[in-house]
């Protein structure tokens, strides 16, 4: 792991691999850097590939008083960049990760970014009257406030029925049943600090990027599953509709997660994405 000082002093980590073009991978909420590794192996040999550990995260301790934030993630995404010295990267976000890019171009717009990816999220993770494309589709403020409630409670159980509660039954079936891949889970987010994860989930529930869509001007891949727990297959025609020259790939039978479910046709589609 390489390291790398915010502009408020904290340390923050970063694993790079490969070489050639950039592109930087940034993970979901209460994952890291090790999401991504898997498909970054697959690209080293044609590009140079930066996979970070989002502040709070991956079991690096916060040194500064800053809040943890999505805002505040947009400024780390923007050291990384001047650090690296990174021109024109192709930026790539899973869940949080999509937010942090979204908040990054409502500060800096999209002058250094070459081409955008963005894999199974919402521009509003609320949902109102107004808004039917936010987590499960039925999401509203006060859901997120019993949410956080619980959170602050047991934040390992929280989290876990987040997934649980989805839009996708196998998750349901998972929890209920304590399966391996609920073990595995449970394992990581006892690992976790969660002080600093439920103080991000409060700014990325705050946040609203629809209005960034159609000031993106570089090509974007969009990348949705079927069978997301979160999310509908409207949500991904809602953003494809609103970002220009963008393509909505939609993945049959994958979850929240389908660059890790159908990892070679992924690859594939960064592949062309990356040489457009």
């Amino acid at each position: 792991m390489q390291t790398y000082t915010a502009s408020d002093k904290q340390k923050l980590y970063v694993k790079v691999i490969g070489r050639g073009p950039a592109i930087v991978f940034l993970h979901a909420w209460t994952s890291s850097h090790r999401d991504w590794l898997r498909c970054a192996a697959g690209l080293e040999n044609e590009h140079r590939c930066f996979c970070w550990d989002a502040r709070g995260h991956g079991g690096h301790a916060l040194t500064v008083q800053t809040e943890p934030s999505v805002g505040r993630m947009a400024e780390d995404l923007k050291d990384l960049l001047g650090h690296f010295q990174l021109e024109k990267p192709l930026l790539l976000g899973h869940s949080m990760g999509a937010l942090t890019i979204w908040e990054y171009i409502r500060r800096y717009g999209c002058d250094n970014i070459g081409k955008l990816c963005f894999v199974d999220q919402s521009p509003k993770l609320i949902t109102d009257q107004g808004w039917k494309y936010g987590i499960y589709g039925d999401f509203p403020a006060s859901r997120n406030r019993k949410l956080v409630a619980c959170m602050e409670q047991d934040f390992v159980d929280a989290v876990l029925r987040l997934v649980a509660e989805s839009n996708n039954p196998r998750a349901h079936e998972g929890y209920v049943g304590n399966s391996v891949e609920f073990q595995r889970m449970r394992r990581s987010i006892q690992s976790l600090d969660p002080v600093p994860l439920i103080s991000i989930w409060k700014s990325l529930c705050l946040a609203d990027y629809r209005d960034v869509l159609p000031a993106i001007r570089v090509p974007t891949l969009l990348v949705h599953g079927s069978e997301s727990h979160f999310y509908s297959v409207e949500l991904g025609e809602y953003v494809r509709d609103r970002i220009p020259n963008s393509q909505l790939h939609l993945y049959e039978g994958a979850d929240h997660s389908p660059h890790l479910g159908q990892r070679e046709r992924f690859l594939s589609d960064l592949r062309k994405l990356a040489s457009l």
